[in-house]
């Protein structure tokens, strides 16, 4: 009677154990997909040159990530397709006395993508991501707002990996 319940502690005790994966995490719908495409993303804003810093940024995080290889499209399972659709400021801390003069902002970039198969097929989206920084002001805004920008591409290049790669 003591070895059967020793036998069933140990069971019970290894059973909660069921639900883990060594390995990828990936997503159902990801399951087969080992390769990625990252195309250099398009630029819908004014803001010059930030699509390449982004393409750059995404293709590090996932390769940081390791749950995808990057290759070429001839050789990939699957395509990220991406648009930089917005980079914002939006004013956060004021000088004191003079509500009209910024110490400063935060930094917003949106950008929105779609993974889709070799041959085409819609996989995933398209899906809004965003990324966020704060700077201080300088005596030049356009040049703290662009030294803050991989900051926000790093944040974004972070949240798209995680959605990619862990499905949330």
């Amino acid at each position: 009677m003591r070895s059967f319940l020793a036998a069933l502690l140990v069971a019970f005790s290894l059973s909660g154990c069921a639900g883990y994966r060594i390995g990828e995490v990936k997503p159902h719908y990801l399951e087969g997909i080992r390769t990625i495409a990252i195309p250099t993303f398009r630029n819908e804003t004014f803001q010059p040159r930030v699509e390449i810093l982004l393409t750059n940024t995404v293709i590090k995080q996932l390769q940081q990530d390791g749950t995808f290889q990057i290759t070429t499209e001839e050789k990939a399972d699957a395509v990220l397709h991406g648009s930089v659709r917005g980079v914002s400021r939006a004013p956060v801390r004021f000088v004191r006395g003079n509500v009209l003069a910024t110490t400063e902002f935060n930094l917003t970039l949106v950008v929105r993508y779609r993974l889709t198969a070799r041959d085409g097929r819609p996989i995933l989206g398209p899906v809004d991501v965003s990324g966020a920084t704060s700077f201080f002001v300088g005596s030049d805004v356009t040049t703290d707002q662009r030294q803050a920008l991989p900051l926000a591409t790093e944040d974004l290049a972070v949240r798209l990996a995680s959605q990619l790669s862990e499905g949330w």
